[in-house]
């Protein structure tokens, strides 16, 4: 069988090969390589898509994170609450400001936080709380916010792998203070490089963060604090706004796919769909089964079978080495843990056809009986 790619780029590219071509080589001939039209179009193109009034460009989706803490006023001593199951991404910005990472386990079907579990977490150094719409599902948020305004806390979106999902006709960042986006290559709306931006329907918080990412410059040569060198580039911006009008019909593609998935492996023994909220809108960043038996074995089996299944996320944070002074072991966060053991991501991508789809499907039932 051929080889079917976790995620194919390549496929993209060609289905919109023109108008990325186009874009780039627009960019190169106005020279206009940092800032600017391109900057400002994608922008306020992502705001309206995003349904918020604002949209700040950022060098990445890490920067977007930290960004906006940074012009919450996050540092030494506060507490910011967030989920273990989630890329290190997430964490870097709290531990790099001087702050404590808090964290709190999650739901066992959806993989976000478990909001029932947050309010015990607060302490009077909680600022803020970040929910993670993991693998394109946006958390509960209703009840998120509801825990941040009994406590007068600012929530954060982490929507790296959110674009253009929603919840009860929301999208990330009409929720929180802001929410943070990541346009890495294989995103739903991924640029040629690293990109982020941070959407929020407040003008004053844009207007720091927008400043924060330019040296704190209010003119050319003048700064009236320090800043950081976090511009989303002129060429990411330029191809994320060629992008961006397919995004939505990509998204469809991707759940049109998952469809395929949950309807073949619904009733397979030793396999658990994704879970979708009935609240929610998914975009299926990540298409993530757990399987029972053992994990790396069958992964190793797909991967013969020339399926590219991953891993999102095998060591939950609390447990990586960059967080041991954190103190939490194995057993902090069993959920997590549990997840983390048994999860399966499975190619998914809007260009896939129906067949690749049957393909790792019955991929993957061999390599469930071989093990």
């Amino acid at each position: 069988m051929a080889k079917i790619p976790l995620v194919d780029l390549k496929a993209q590219y060609e289905s919109i090969k023109p108008e990325i071509d186009a874009a780039i080589q627009r960019v190169i001939a106005n020279t206009s390589f940092i800032g600017g039209k391109e900057v400002s179009d994608f922008e306020n193109a992502f705001a309206a898509f995003q349904r918020t009034q604002r949209c700040v460009g950022v060098a990445s989706g890490t920067a977007a994170i930290y960004l906006v803490l940074k012009a919450l006023g996050v540092g030494p001593g506060d507490e910011v609450i967030t989920t273990p199951h989630t890329f290190i991404a997430t964490v870097e910005p709290i531990e790099l400001l001087g702050a404590k990472t808090v964290f709190v386990d999650i739901d066992p079907q959806t993989y976000n936080i478990d909001p029932a579990q947050i309010e015990a977490a607060i302490t009077s150094r909680t600022r803020v709380i970040m929910p993670v719409h993991l693998y394109g599902q946006i958390a509960p948020m209703e009840a998120i916010m509801e825990i941040a305004r009994r406590h007068g806390l600012s929530v954060v979106e982490d929507a790296a792998q959110a674009h253009g999902a929603e919840r009860n006709g929301q999208r990330a960042g009409a929720w929180g203070a802001a929410a943070c986006f990541s346009f890495y290559p294989g995103k739903n709306l991924g640029a040629y490089g690293d990109g982020g931006a941070v959407c929020t329907n407040d003008a004053a918080l844009a207007d720091k963060i927008a400043k924060l990412r330019d040296h704190g410059r209010t003119s050319k040569y003048a700064h009236d604090e320090i800043g950081y060198g976090e511009r989303l580039d002129s060429l990411q911006a330029a191809i994320l706004g060629a992008k961006l009008p397919h995004l939505d019909a990509w998204n469809a593609g991707r759940r049109a796919v998952a469809a395929i998935y949950d309807a073949a492996l619904k009733d397979v023994p030793g396999v658990r769909t994704p879970h979708v909220d009935p609240a929610g809108l998914p975009i299926y960043h990540i298409y993530c089964v757990q399987v029972e038996g053992d994990r790396d074995s069958i992964l190793k089996a797909l991967n013969g079978r020339g399926v590219g299944a991953g891993i999102h996320y095998p060591i939950p944070c609390h447990l990586q080495g960059a967080m041991a002074h954190g103190g939490q072991g194995v057993g902090s966060f069993p959920v997590s843990e549990r997840a983390a053991a048994a999860i399966l991501s499975l190619p998914i991508y809007a260009e896939m056809s129906s067949s690749d789809a049957e393909a790792v499907i019955d991929a993957l039932i061999e390599s469930l009986n071989a093990g």
